[in-house]
């Protein structure tokens, strides 16, 4: 007997390819709003983009938070998919990443956890990241745009292309099955996709796959987290309090 056909619609969510926030001295190489991707990140979209083709994915839809970042690695998915030639991503700004502030005003023994603590375990709504933006007030942002994507009947297969922090706050959803929550240990490799089923009702989630990376698949590589290495690189560029 076949099963009728499931209302539910597909995402799938990539974390943008890798990107330079500083170089070898610990010095910004641009603003954390401009920065492109790297070599590595444009292998990285690239290769996500072949992934897709392999499996003859189709997207209605692609959304992105307009930072160059995520913009070049749709760009690059797409090149890799010639018959989706005409799609023009979406720019969906309340999707950008959890905001930074200051780095030089947070006093050196609260680095780490500045820049690693909304990163760990179940994080609560109070916590800051980077000195700037809390937890709780990017999910403000994050979560009602989920809800409108969701309430919005024109497409069937969508493809976002976010960041790290972002995509935890989606998957923190799908996961508990529409709980406020943050769970900060989602790592999202750079480049990597993950894929969801969004029914109709905000309990309906299907987690199908996490943090698949096609460069990497088994992950083989690096033990630390995208902000423990962005912390070691801050940390040679750092200025001794005068």
């Amino acid at each position: 007997m076949e099963l009728p056909p499931s209302s539910r619609r597909r995402i799938y969510l990539m974390r943008h390819g890798a990107v330079s926030y500083f170089d070898d001295a610990g010095r910004r190489t641009a603003l954390p709003e401009l920065v492109p991707l790297n070599e590595t990140g444009r292998m990285q979209a690239t290769a996500a983009g072949r992934a897709f083709a392999a499996e003859q994915v189709r997207f209605d839809r692609v959304i992105v938070s307009g930072l160059p970042r995520t913009v070049e690695t749709a760009q690059r998915v797409l090149a890799e998919l010639p018959e989706m030639d005409g799609i023009a991503p979406e720019v969906w700004p309340e999707l950008q990443e959890i905001r930074g502030g200051d780095l030089a005003a947070i006093a050196s023994e609260n680095l780490r956890d500045a820049f690693v603590g909304a990163f760990e375990g179940e994080v609560p709504e109070d916590k800051r990241f980077l000195n700037g933006e809390t937890i709780g007030a990017f999910l403000d942002r994050v979560l009602p745009a989920l809800a409108r994507l969701r309430d919005d009947p024109d497409w069937d297969t969508v493809l976002m292309v976010l960041h790290g922090g972002t995509n935890r706050a989606i998957l923190s959803q799908a996961i508990t099955c529409g709980r406020r929550v943050f769970f900060g240990s989602l790592l999202q490799t750079a480049g990597c996709i993950n894929v969801l089923d969004m029914g109709d009702g905000p309990l309906d989630w299907v987690v199908r796959m996490t943090n698949y990376s096609p460069p990497t698949p088994v992950h083989s590589g690096s033990r630390h987290t995208t902000m423990e290495v962005l912390l070691h690189q801050y940390l040679r560029g750092r200025q001794p309090p005068g």
